[in-house]
């Protein structure tokens, strides 16, 4: 049986659709949609892609924050099942903030596209929809919620490491409890599964806090957002609004680099997650492992260059070691544990430790 043919049920040019979509949005999701096979390489990819609309839209500094908050609550309404609200109320209300098609990007062609979107996550299983469906209205609602928070300021100032968490939480561990939710569908232990929702939203937090830190410049300068506490920059001496001018880089560093060691922090909590997760429906350890390792990889690289991510320089790492992380999670025999995977990582990339050329 093919891959395609083990898709979900649903309009198949929708389907396509939806993967060519994921490409556009997010590289690392889509190197996991690429490693889980169906049917949960669907159900991921629409679940992540209903996600991202009100992530595109809480991001647009060119809507007034009223009306985002406006917008994120529309948008809650329509995945509410018993609203009458429905993706075509959401479409023409984001109508006039939508950039000329000839102008979008790939993430607002997706908002463009949400009646897509909504059709066919609306086509899955009922069991899949009933697992997606509150995490992801937990992520508008959060969001609608700081937007609202501070919509006097123009853009999100978070000003405390609990208000950091706090954020982080409504933008990626309501993901890691949606992925939890799908692959806890079969029969688990009750052990193990609370060991899973114990640690679905450190995985998570792990994710959204390497971004925060990683991220500064362009969060700042494109969405006028300062995601980094300002109680960590005052006591650095840094302004929330200076957070990448370059008289405070000694000090904004600092943060950049406090902020990477408490995402480290969860490391130990993701791989609990990655060595407890099964593999139902089509789900891989891989698929996941992926981005857990990409993201020791840019914590060294922030901890090492953390003035980095306050620049257009910014901080990633190379294609090479992407490729080389794959490869390993990917191939026919896995040659190292996920242990020894993250220690060499974390020392050097991971294409030099393994040997692989440049």
């Amino acid at each position: 049986m093919s891959r395609h043919a083990a898709r979900p049920p649903g309009d198949p040019d929708d389907l396509e659709w939806c993967h060519e979509a994921v490409q556009g949005v997010s590289r690392t999701f889509a190197l996991t949609v690429d490693v889980l096979d169906e049917p949960m390489a669907s159900y991921i990819c629409i679940g992540y892609l209903l996600c991202r609309v009100p992530d595109t839209v809480e991001d647009a500094d060119h809507i007034p924050p009223a009306e985002q908050a406006a917008l994120l609550r529309e948008y809650d309404r329509a995945l509410d099942p018993d609203d009458d609200t429905d993706a075509a109320s959401f479409r023409a209300a984001v109508d006039e903030w939508l950039p000329a098609a000839a102008d979008r990007n790939d993430d607002w062609e997706v908002v463009a596209s949400t009646p897509r979107v909504l059709r066919t996550f609306n086509a899955l299983p009922d069991d899949v929809q009933a697992a997606v469906r509150p995490p992801a209205r937990e992520l508008v609602q959060g969001m609608a919620m700081f937007v609202e928070r501070y919509a006097d300021e123009g853009g999100l100032r978070l000003q405390s490491r609990e208000e950091l968490e706090e954020y982080c939480y409504y933008a990626a561990g309501t993901v890691g409890n949606l992925v939890t939710n799908l692959v806890a569908r079969g029969d688990l232990t009750g052990e193990r599964r609370a060991r899973l929702y114990d640690t679905a939203e450190e995985f998570g937090l792990l994710l959204q806090l390497v971004n925060v830190a990683k991220d500064v410049y362009d969060d700042y300068t494109e969405e006028d957002n300062v995601y980094l506490p300002a109680e960590w920059l005052a006591a650095e001496g840094v302004p929330q609004d200076a957070v990448v001018d370059p008289d405070h880089r000694s000090g904004a560093a600092a943060v950049v680099r406090r902020t990477a060691r408490h995402a480290r922090s969860f490391l130990d909590d993701a791989q609990t997650y990655l060595e407890t997760v099964p593999t139902t429906d089509g789900n891989t350890v891989a698929a996941w492992a992926i981005p857990f390792l990409l993201a020791v990889g840019t914590l060294r690289e922030l901890l090492a260059r953390p003035e980095d991510a306050l620049s257009d320089t910014g901080v990633k790492i190379s294609r090479q070691e992407v490729f080389a992380v794959v490869t390993e999670m990917t191939g026919s025999e896995a040659r190292a544990t996920l242990d020894e995977l993250r220690a060499d990582i974390a020392g050097q990339p991971y294409h030099r430790a393994s040997g692989q050329a440049d």
